[in-house]
């Protein structure tokens, strides 16, 4: 079997004359918690799409699981769970339809697709809201319900798009043992964040992406050992202007009003 889950090779990505990736290269081993790092921009939903086959690339190679990817082949979708940034929950439907539907969707059975669907609302602590619409939902609560319909089918590859963004410390600390946990039972993670605090906690590895190019790759392990914290890594790497030393004259004087 091979050991990578996810292998790409010079991917490259036009949108018009821009281009959000270009050249990247990453190689993933399976059972990973990958974090993929960058600014805003730098090509890391992109990258997820290419990925997940909701883009398709300019140009290079992917392979998942030891296969060239088609997106057009269910045998890929069948081995992944995508929770994108802005999810894709059906509003009119409660929290258990949804999951239900979700799971009938991938082929499942119907007592099949109701029993693992009130498990996931008892693993995200969204049993008590099952019978609520999900335009209901806060939306720490809706990131939970797409982390069930993306779990739901028990799949190989997990690529997750900003699953803390708005989340509330509750919900983030649900969505982050539910995390640790898929990896420790073989799933390899893919995770794109703005947090690195995040990262530095939940991630084996990360790959910081900038101009879609992967720049720098860590073991966090490593990277602790060498006293460096990840934020340092970032700020090199990237490249930060320093603070503004002076604020403007009209910001520090607002109380002395004409």
């Amino acid at each position: 079997m091979d050991k990578l889950a996810i292998e790409t090779k010079g991917i490259v990505k036009h949108f018009a004359n821009t281009v959000a990736v270009n050249g990247l290269d990453l190689r993933i081993e399976r059972g990973m918690f990958y974090g993929l790092l960058g600014p805003n921009g730098a090509g890391k939903s992109t990258t997820i799409g290419l990925l997940t086959g909701t883009l398709r690339p300019t140009a290079g190679q992917i392979e998942l699981l030891g296969k060239k990817m088609d997106p057009d082949d269910p045998w890929f979708k069948a081995r992944m769970g995508v929770v994108s940034e802005k999810g894709a929950l059906f509003e009119r439907l409660n929290g258990l339809e949804q999951l239900v539907f979700t799971a009938r969707m991938f082929g499942l059975g119907r007592k099949e697709s109701n029993r693992r669907a009130r498990s996931l609302l008892q693993l995200t602590n969204l049993e008590k809201d099952a019978a609520v619409l999900v335009a209901d939902y806060s939306r720490g609560m809706c990131k939970k319900l797409a982390i069930g319909c993306a779990l739901i089918h028990a799949p190989d590859l997990l690529f997750f798009d900003e699953p803390f963004e708005g989340v509330d410390a509750l919900s983030a600390e649900t969505i982050r043992r539910l995390l640790i946990g898929l990896c420790g039972q073989g799933a390899t993670v893919l995770l794109t964040t703005h947090i690195l605090e995040v990262a530095e906690k939940l991630c084996q590895r990360v790959g910081i992406i900038n101009h879609g190019r992967l720049s720098h790759e860590t073991d966090i392990e490593q990277l602790r050992s060498s006293g460096e914290s990840l934020q340092d890594v970032f700020c090199r790497v990237v490249g930060t202007e320093g603070p503004q030393e002076q604020l403007p004259d009209w910001l520090v004087g607002k109380n002395s009003r004409d």
